[in-house]
């Protein structure tokens, strides 16, 4: 392997130690109550928040593959993960079945999408809906801007709820040379590049919502910089894994 390589493929993945343990929104705004229905809040044994998710029907919900490690349920229904009693809890959270692409290795080998199967039906309501996937495979193109939330630490602070912000979508020519030969197939790069916006570490497994639809799961960006440094946010093409979500919704 190329030293470059090598050397970018570790600050990468050292930074995902991390990007598993908080979650940051940046320069983003509070989630009003009726948007963003579908997120889910992927959490560890002693319920603590490490991922973000999209629930996709009753019975699933997408988060990126390398958030693997520690997953035990998701909380579903609010945008305010600090204000869960003991009676709401019982409804919100689901334990889970984890499904993870087979393809997957690391991030920069990419396929980092995974199913978490609820252990019961979702109970949909006025705050709990699904987010649709696209029907076929398709394009995003520079010209979009799309939007990508998520809980936890922002430039300023740790909010209660829910945070989100528009990202522009950015050339995959370009995004490719601002990541050499770290940029895996089937990816869409949002954000991070020639702005001040995007995710952070901990965001992982949030969707990038386009048109309404979740075209992408939050998978990496650069080290632990997030103010930005002049590389793009990557994140996994939700319509290059149709087929396979599809398969695991019968399979898993």
């Amino acid at each position: 392997m190329h030293a470059l390589h090598k050397l970018l493929l570790f600050q990468v993945l050292t930074s995902l130690g991390q990007n598993a343990l908080g979650s940051e929104i940046i320069n983003g705004e509070k989630v009003p109550d009726n948007k963003m229905l579908f997120m889910a809040s992927v959490q560890n044994s002693t319920n603590q928040h490490i991922c973000g998710g999209f629930l996709i029907n009753e019975d699933f919900v997408v988060t990126a593959a390398h958030c693997d490690d520690g997953i035990t349920s998701v909380v579903l229904g609010t945008h305010n993960l600090k204000k869960i009693d003991d009676i709401h809890e019982i409804i919100m959270r689901y334990s889970v079945k984890r499904c993870k692409h087979p393809s997957y290795e690391n991030v920069v080998s990419g396929s980092d999408i995974m199913l978490l199967k609820l252990s019961k039906k979702a109970q949909l309501n006025q705050r709990l809906q699904p987010i649709s996937l696209p029907e076929t495979e398709t394009k995003i193109t520079n010209i979009e801007t799309c939007s990508v939330a998520g809980w936890g630490l922002t430039s300023v602070g740790e909010p209660d709820e829910l945070q989100m912000v528009n990202v522009p979508i950015v050339d995959l020519d370009v995004c490719k040379s601002k990541w050499p030969n770290m940029l895996p197939e089937n990816v869409i790069c949002a954000g991070g590049y020639g702005t001040d916006k995007g995710f952070c570490q901990g965001d992982s497994g949030g969707p990038l919502v386009c048109n309404g639809k979740a075209a992408g799961v939050v998978s990496y960006n650069w080290s632990k910089n997030c103010r930005y440094p002049n590389r793009p946010n990557v994140y996994t093409d939700v319509s290059k894994y149709l087929p396979w979500i599809r398969k695991m919704m019968t399979d898993c």
